[in-house]
């Protein structure tokens, strides 16, 4: 059951969403592997996720890993955390590591399948030790943990 939105208008802050190559072609590729949900269907899930917990969630996507850098960059000083599914840029790119170490802000690392189950090079990350959290395999789903997750870590301990 999802939470009730905070009744005030107020965000506590903005979580953003990145997303790397191919992922804007959820809903059509390979669905036996990433389902039949869109990367809008994704956005949708985590602005819905963040609202419930008084966070503004911004996302973008690009399949050219300077643009995420940049967008990391941008982050700094205005989100809160991000949520990352840096898709294949995972295995390879020290440069959005460095990005995210830059900016010090927590992340949580998403892959909608279990890299763990499919191929030996996607097994290894550049991003899961400097990642607050990684979520790997719940589908679309990992989306909305790793938003509940940062907004947690952000919300003042009762």
């Amino acid at each position: 059951m999802t939470e009730a939105a905070p009744t005030n208008d107020a965000s506590r802050g903005t979580i953003l969403v990145l997303n790397g190559p191919n992922l804007n072609l959820l809903g059509t590729r390979e669905p036996e592997k990433y389902g039949t949900s869109t990367l809008v269907d994704v956005e949708n899930l985590a602005k819905e996720a963040g609202a419930a917990h008084g966070f503004d969630v911004e996302c973008f996507q690009s399949n050219h890993e300077g643009a995420l850098v940049d967008a990391i960059h941008a982050a700094r000083g205005k989100a809160v955390g991000i949520v990352l599914n840096a898709g294949a840029y995972t295995h390879t790119s020290v440069a959005i590591r460095d990005a995210i170490s830059a900016v010090q802000l927590p992340a949580v690392e998403v892959h909608i399948t279990n890299v763990h189950a499919r191929e030996e090079f996607r097994h290894h990350s550049y991003l899961s030790d400097i990642s607050k959290a990684v979520i790997a395999g719940a589908g679309i789903m990992g989306y909305r943990f790793a938003v509940e997750y940062l907004a947690d870590l952000n919300s003042p301990q009762a």
